[in-house]
């Protein structure tokens, strides 16, 4: 591959962050890689695993010369992050994230950017429940969606060289504004995951009276829910209190369509939940013709060995 950007700063070293690094070095898409973390612990775990080619105690120093400048803290430290770095980014870099929620960052970052660098959020619809310096690999971004929000009057050739490092990565682009994105993703990632924790948090009540009976004898579908529940709970912290109003339209549609099938189970109506069940079984069987999981059992995934990961 073609190197895209000559020094990429990765402002906070996570999965994400991680994983890119990998990828970058792995395809060849930059020529220096440069990062900060908060956490001292993080910083030298990074530099002794050789994550990057610099670590720096300091968001600042990480930009300084930097072509791209990639956000990869929780939703909240945003603000002050941007307002760091702002200083000491260089003409025509280009500052993006990686957040889940699009209004908010933007909210965040804009006011801080100066006139001479190029702001264009992104988000990878890419995971596992795993977090820290050690948990990336360069395989993460492979045929997943990596959504950009580009503001109204962006520079295209930004916009550009940004898809073309997404895409170097082994993502597939698409652009949608960022009111459009953050609703999308209250369907399709946001309020499962609420609906995930809410679940494995009934679970964990029952198993305070049942002897652990709930983890000893657990079933793939509720296995999957705390896969899902296990995440990051700073970034859904800062997830939902973000996105609040788009998770909460979906969550009190989730409510709605909830009562029907209550009422459908205690009136023994077999033909409703039969037909409900055909209809959503179809989405399954969209997403698995789409490429984004297969339909192996375990839902497709793996342990984590040489390169390959849990979505």
């Amino acid at each position: 591959m073609t190197v895209v950007y000559q020094r990429v700063a990765l402002i906070g070293l996570g999965l994400i962050a991680s994983s890119m690094a990998h990828a970058m070095r792995q395809f060849g898409l930059a020529a220096e890689i440069t990062g900060h973390a908060k956490s001292a612990e993080t910083r030298a775990i990074a530099a002794e695993i050789g994550l990057c080619d610099r670590v720096f105690e300091t968001a600042a120093e990480a930009v300084a010369g930097a072509d791209l400048v990639v956000l990869c803290v929780p939703i909240g430290a945003m603000a002050a992050i941007a307002a760091e770095i702002a200083p000491h980014l260089a003409a025509g870099a280009t500052v993006t994230d990686v957040g889940s929620v699009k209004g908010a960052v933007v909210e965040a970052v804009k006011p801080h950017m100066p006139d001479h660098v190029h702001f264009i959020p992104g988000h990878p619809i890419a995971g596992t429940e795993h977090s820290g310096p050690r948990s990336g690999f360069a395989t993460l971004f492979q045929n997943r969606w990596w959504l950009l929000t580009p503001p109204e009057g962006a520079d295209p050739a930004a916009v550009a060289r940004l898809r073309a490092l997404c895409e170097g990565m082994g993502a597939n682009v698409d652009e949608m504004d960022a009111a459009h994105h953050d609703l999308v993703l209250a369907v399709t990632s946001h309020t499962p995951h609420l609906i995930a924790y809410t679940m494995v948090g009934v679970a964990e009540h029952m198993r305070r009276v049942s002897n652990s009976e709930v983890i000893k004898y657990s079933a793939g579908g509720f296995r999957d829910l705390t896969r899902i529940a296990a995440s990051d709970p700073v970034m859904w912290r800062d997830v939902f209190l973000n996105n609040k109003d788009a998770v909460l339209d979906i969550l009190g549609r989730f409510t709605e369509e909830l009562f029907v099938l209550q009422r459908a189970i205690r009136m023994e109506d077999g033909e409703h939940l039969h037909a409900y069940f055909t209809r959503t079984r179809a989405i399954r069987r969209g997403i698995i013709e789409a490429g984004q999981d297969t339909s192996a059992p375990d839902f497709g995934r793996v342990a984590r060995v040489e390169g390959k990961g849990t979505a």
